[in-house]
Order: C-alpha cells, then structure tokens, then sequence
C-alpha cells in the first residue's frame, strides 16, 4: 500500500519559521510502514491535517499495529502545550514509533511564543505593551536577555554571575517602590547547593517576606555573601536588562547600543516542558525514539523544586524539555538541549530500558539527565538530614517495596555543559531511588556542584564508567565530581547512634544498596571539593581504574567500600570518620601525597600495598598502622603532560600491584560530540613536596610563592625564622588578591577555626600540602606577616 500523508506540526500556534522547503513526498514503504511529513505552522501543504486530526490519525495506524515514522522538516515549531504521549502511542519492538527531524540541526521544538510589539521610548529605556500577564524568560534574536537584577550580571563572576551581600539590605529595599514578584537567589549558607526566594512584600521593619528556600533539602538561611535580587524594576539599570509590570502588563527593556528592536524577534517562554511521555508500570509508554532535534526556550522552574528526595540535600521537580514517566524501551538520541529555564531530561518513576544516548546540553537552569524514583518504593523512607525511623518502627525487608522506579536504563555519549545556570543543587547526570543505571562515556564540565551525583543508595547496581568530568564545585563546596550520599535505613544523624546501630544491624546497608556500585575507568577533577565524594553512609561500592586529577579520593563513614589501581594526582586519600567494622580496602593505588583522616581511629578491611611519591608520606602511613607493604618512588608516568598517566615497565607501582589501563577512552565517543568536547587541563605535577620544596617558585590560588630560605629575607621581611611562603608575584582580582593578600607578604601559618591547630609554613611545600587538605572548603584562612605585623586573612577559593 502507498501513503501520501500529510502531517502538521505536532502544535496548534502561530508560527512562521525560514526553512528549507520540503517538497510533498509518496514513501514507498512496507504493507505495514507509514511514513508521516510534519510541517510548522504556516508552511502546511494543501493536503496537510490539523493537529488534532493528525494525531487522532497516528494513534489510529499504531493501534492498527502500524509501523510509524514521524518526520518533522526543518524550522521551528511553537508548542502552546506540551506534546503528550500517552500508551495510545507505544510502537513495539521490532516497529518502534519513531519522532525525528529530517536534517539534525535544522528542527527546534521551542516551548516559547513569538511577540509582535509596538516598542516606545521611556526615558534610556523601551518600552511595549502585552496580553500575556507574566514573562519567565525574554529572548531577542535568539539570545536570552538578562531579567533586571542586583548586582548586574558579570560573566567573569564565578558564583552567580555576580553576588553582593547588600543584595537584600534594609537600605536597598527603601529604593524600591514594589517588589513583590522579585526574587532573591542565595546559596546554601553551607555552600550545600542553592535556595530561592520569591518576594510577597516588605514587612513593618523593613524587611522582605520571601517564600522559598525549599530546594534545598537541608534547611539553612541565606549565605551572607552569595545572593542577588532580580526581576525589580529599581534594578533595571544596565543594557540587555528587562523587567515585566504584571500590573500594567508592560515589559521593560534597556537595548543595547545599535540594537533595533523594531526589526528584532521577540520570543518569552511559556511552557515548563516539551514531550511528556506518560503511563504507569501496569500500562506504559513503550518503544518510541525520539532523534535529531533541538529543544528549547523552557521556562524556569526553580520554584516548582520543591520535592525532598529522601534524606539527601536535593530536592526536584520532576519535569523537564522531555519528562519520561512510566515508559519501557524509550530512547532519546541525537538530540540538543539548550537555553532551557530547568531540567533537560527527567526519568522519572517506573521505567526500565530508557536510552539516554549521543545528546548536546549546555546553557539550561538545572540538571542535565535525571533518573528519580517514587519514594513509594523505598521501605521506612526519611525525608530530612535530621530524620530517622526507630529500629522498632522500621521495615526491616531488603529492596524495593514495588517498581515505581527506573532500572536498567542507560545514559551514554551526552556532552553535558554550563549547566545549573540558575539553580545550584543539580548534577549532570543524578541518580535518585533507581537501580542498574549505566552512566558510561559522557563528557561532564563547568557546573556548579557534581558532575554525577547519587543521592542515596537505594538500590544500587549502578555502572559509572569512561566518564570525563572536570571543572564540577565551581559555585558551592564540600562536593565532589563524583558526590553520593548513603542516607539509608542503617544511617542516623547522630554519630553515637549510629555507632550503635553498625554494631547491632551490620548488614542492614544491603537491605537498601542490594548490589555494588561500580566506578571504573573514569577521569574526575574537582578544585573545590574531592574528585570522588562518598559522603555519609556511602556503602557497597566498587572503585577502581580511575584518574583523579586534582581533589583526591574521600570515604566518609558508610561500609564495604574497596577502592584499588587507581591513580591520585597531586592529592590523596581522604579517610573520614569510619565505622569500626566498616570492611573497607583502599591498595594498589598511586598517591601523590599522604593520606588526609579526619576523626578516624579505626582502617577498615585493608589500607596497604599502595605507591607513594615520598618516602615521608609512606612512613606517616604507617605510623598509623597502615600501608607495611607499600612503597615509594617516582611512579615513571609515560606522558602526564598528555594525560597519559600509565607507568612505565621500570616503575615500582608495578610491584606493589598496580596496573596500568587505557587513558584514551575517557567522555564521548560519537565523532561530532568528540570534536565539540573540552577536556581537562593536566596539572603539574608535585610527585613529592621535595619537587616543591627545591623548586624556585610555586603558582597557587592567583599567586607565585617561593619559600624564605635566607637570612637577609628573614631580616627585611622582618619574620622570626628562616620560614614561610613568600609572594613576589599576583595576579590582579585574582583569588588571593580578593583575599586581600599582597606582594611581599609571608604566609607564616594555615589555620583551621572549624577543627582547631594550624599548619606551620616552613616552606612553599608545607602551603602546597595544607591547601590540598583544605581546599573542599572553599576558603582557606592564613596568618601573614606584613610590615612585620601579623594579620589574618580568609582567601576565598570559589572566587
């Protein structure tokens, strides 16, 4: 049989898009093939359906058992819903229902509206009427536009784009005439990810009534520091800025120099999603591949991220460009996802065999990839940091209560970037109340917090592997690249307790994680954090043959951990108050500094037969009982300024072993995303603090140091020893300029107010290893000697 079918775009709106035109096409096909044309609006040809018929006309030839593909040719379609995908559409196995674009690049799904205005001068400003009555995002030209805010935005401003700690001050609220509807964004007062606020009023003192401060699961006032203030119209001070009167449902604008607004396209978002595909676990969405297009123009949705998950500091909203719940055998591929408000995908709740594959994401407001199960499922779930069911209360059977959740589900070969624009509790890929998730070869940079993170350990099985992500923390802290918690039933937020209860229910973490989480084959880099996290009651994982390239690897409390072969750069081990039988096993791994505990009187399974770079760090290791058959040397890297960090055959890692895998198979493997991906930058390597120590110079947080080694510096410096860091070179508004640091001041000591004791300065070795141990913190506070005077001074490392 031969079809000549026609279909519309899948919206209802006004759209008149340039495109390539596409001739009218007979698809000669199988019996059992149709092969469907969309069109955007305003470009249908005289045969074309409306959507409505359109999709009455699909749902009837898939319920025929149809094969069918769904071309849509290029320009840009404006949904004025989102394109619901319920059962009724489900191909099958060996005839999926295919949604693709007919040239990759060529056809955008945008969830906002074309504007026709009639712009008028207000003073510097432009000025238009509307009939919508609120805009979430402004685009002119394609280009998103900056909504007014305080401190205007600076891209050169890591956090936020720019904070001010007088963002809400009692004197700049006075300037205000209304700012109900603004909102104050603020990070963490722990730096533990990202609060909002939106503005219902000012109070009798003077003071906003904001209501927010929700989308983080731990609850915290504001950071005194980190904040800005938007959308309020005092603000609007600065080119590219807009703020909109839902009063008088006027939208502001303040061009900039030569932009011709009368002869500019207009779009706002107006939409949260894209596709929604949904069903249930008893009647899902099955076997649709959704391929080739550009989703965009989403609107924020930081104010819907309001669901706790479980005890981890995160909290969701589950939506996003494509929101997938309830489906079997769906895929996404090939597709772009930018200048998105909130979540790009969200997998949520029951579904097996999803397909994240060979998908671009950058510039959206919050995570990349999501898989988020139904607390539903969990048995005894607690909600806060602080919550915990008694023993005697709890449901003590292993796993899932039913299977509202996803599992044996993929995501591979994303370039995943810039995200957490707006919201600052998200992860490049997140894995939440999901089993058997593989994460493998994905290319992972420049977000504000992980790169991957697992928020709990229900219900394990995970594969993480060949992935590279570097550049993660760069607006909070105490993080990792790779991050996870392990909050479960056995876990309890105070320490004597939980002693307790590892002494009496040992084995109760496998009632949550039933299988081991593998980490393998990954590159990680974290400056602000670790480069692998396992924070609070990580248990059951599997680490090995993985490239730490700058935070080091941390274990904190938690069980069963082994953690061998890998390769720790300019960093260490970072062993954090462990249980007496945790079981854990940390060998055959090259270290690159001592080992870092904190509060840890008890070495698990094994630490031993480990390659260190000094012979110091090596006896430090086995002061504490540990490390008797390990070594020390230079481990003979084959190429580390290329990042190949194999040893040679003459290395003596090899005998305490170590084994060298491949270092050319990290992040992306499609051609067209392999030519678009960064990568890190490989650090110099310190292969012991004598490198440092007999090295002229040394460059950390903005600053060259060298260390004080003569009389005559001692006397002009006027110090009491032949001791400290010296600076004789600073980079302007660099991280310890804005410290307040100098050229020609002496870091004499390194203090630590929160633990107690400082680190005495002898040489630039001694600022080396204290700033590796301290740097997760995102500050680090020094005692300096200036004009022979002591000073103490906080050096902000986020900045």
């Amino acid at each position: 049989m031969r079809i000549f079918l026609f279909l519309i775009s899948f919206f209802l709106i006004s759209c008149s898009p340039v495109h390539n035109n596409v001739q009218e096409k007979a698809t000669s096909v199988a019996d059992n093939s149709e092969f469907l044309m969309a069109y955007p609006d305003g470009q249908i040809p005289q045969n074309g359906l409306s959507l409505t018929d359109a999709l009455q006309k699909a749902k009837a030839l898939l319920s025929s058992n149809k094969s069918v593909k769904l071309t849509l040719t290029s320009g840009t379609y404006y949904l004025t819903k989102p394109i619901m995908l319920g059962p009724e559409f489900s191909g099958t196995k060996e005839q999926p229902f295919i949604i693709s674009a007919e040239e990759k690049g060529k056809v955008t799904l945008s969830a906002a509206k074309l504007l026709d205005l009639n712009w008028q001068p207000h003073n510097q400003l432009m000025k238009a009427q509307l009939t919508v009555e609120n805009i979430d995002q402004l685009y002119i030209n394609g280009k998103k536009q900056i909504r007014a805010r305080y401190p205007n935005f600076d891209a050169s401003v890591q956090v936020f784009n720019g904070y001010a700690a007088d963002a809400i001050s009692l004197e700049r609220i006075a300037t205000w005439k209304n700012p109900v509807g603004g909102f104050v964004h603020a990070l963490h007062e722990g730096r533990w990810g990202g609060m909002h606020y939106q503005i219902e009023g000012v109070d009798e003192k003077g003071e906003l009534k904001l209501n927010g401060g929700f989308q983080n699961n731990r609850y915290s006032p504001l950071h005194k520091k980190y904040r800005y203030v938007e959308n309020i119209f005092e603000e609007l001070d600065a080119p590219g800025e807009w703020y909109f009167d839902k009063d008088t449902l006027t939208l502001y604008f303040y061009p900039p120099q030569g932009m011709d607004l009368a002869n500019s396209q207009i779009e706002i978002s107006q939409l949260d999603q894209i596709i929604v595909l949904q069903g249930d676990s008893t009647n899902p969405v099955k076997h649709i591949n959704i391929q080739g297009i550009t989703f965009t123009q989403t609107k924020q949705t930081f104010m819907k991220t309001n669901e706790p998950l479980l005890r981890s500091d995160w909290a969701i909203y589950r939506g996003g460009a494509i929101l997938m719940d309830g489906t079997e055998n769906i895929s996404v591929t090939n597709n772009t996802f930018y200048n998105l408000g909130g979540n790009a995908i969200f997998v949520s709740n029951y579904n097996r065999h999803a397909n994240i594959a060979s998908n671009e994401i950058f510039d959206i407001g919050a995570s990349a990839i999501s898989f988020v199960g139904s607390a539903t499922a969990v048995r005894s779930p607690s909600f806060e940091y602080h919550e915990f069911v008694e023993i005697a209360d709890m449901d003590m059977e292993l796993g899932p209560k039913n299977e509202n959740y996803p599992s044996k589900s993929i995501a591979t070969d994303n370039l995943i970037f810039d995200i957490g624009q707006v919201e600052k509790q998200v992860a490049g890929v997140q894995l939440s109340m999901s089993s058997d998730i593989t994460v493998s070869h994905n290319s992972i940079y420049r977000v504000p917090r992980a790169g991957i993170n697992v928020s709990e350990g229900t219900w394990g099985g995970h594969i993480l592997e060949y992935n590279d992500v570097f550049e993660t923390v760069l607006e909070t802290g105490d993080h990792g690249a790779f991050n996870s918690w392990g909050r479960d039933r056995f876990w309890h937020p105070t320490r004597p307790e939980m002693d307790k209860l590892a002494k009496t229910h040992p084995d109760l973490y496998k009632a949550d994680v039933l299988s081991p989480i593998i980490i393998r084959n990954n590159r990680f880099q974290c400056d602000h954090g670790w480069d692998i996290d396992l924070d609070d009651g990580s248990s059951n994982y599997k680490i090995y043959n993985n490239v730490a390239l700058s935070g080091g690897l941390k274990l904190r409390e938690g069980f069963n951990r082994t953690v061998e072969n890998n390769i720790i750069l300019n960093n260490s081990f970072h062993p954090h108050v462990w249980f007496e039988n945790s079981d854990d096993t940390f060998r055959h791994n090259i270290i690159l500094a001592s080992h870092k505990p904190i509060l840890n009187n008890f070495w698990g399974n094994e630490i031993d037969k480990n390659f260190f770079t000094t012979e110091q760090a090596l006896l430090k290791a086995q002061k504490l009982g540990l490390d008797s058959n390990s070594k020390f040397g230079d481990p003979l890297f084959i190429a580390p300024e290329n990042g190949n960090y194999q040893v040679s055959e003459e290395s003596l890692a090899l005998t305490v072993g170590f084994k060298n895998f491949p270092m050319d198979q990290f992040g992306v493997k499609s051609e067209h995303l392999k030519r678009k991906a960064e990568k890190p930058e490989f650090p110099n390597l310190y292969l012991n603090n004598n490198d440092a120590a007999n090295s002229n110079e040394m460059d950390l947080f903005g600053a060259t140091f060298k260390s004080v080694t003569t009389l005559g510096e001692q006397s002009a410096l006027g110090i009491p020893e032949i001791a400290g860091a010296l600076i004789i070179n600073i980079v302007p508004n660099g991280k310890a300029a804005l410290g307040g640091l100098k050229k020609g001041d002496v870091i004499l000591r390194v203090i630590d107010s929160e633990f107690g004791g400082a680190d005495k300065i002898i040489a630039i070795s001694d600022l080396l290893t204290s700033y590796r141990s301290r740097k997760w913190r995102g500050h680090l506070e020094v005692v300096i000697m200036r004009n022979q005077k002591e000073q103490h001074l906080e050096i902000n490392l986020l900045d």
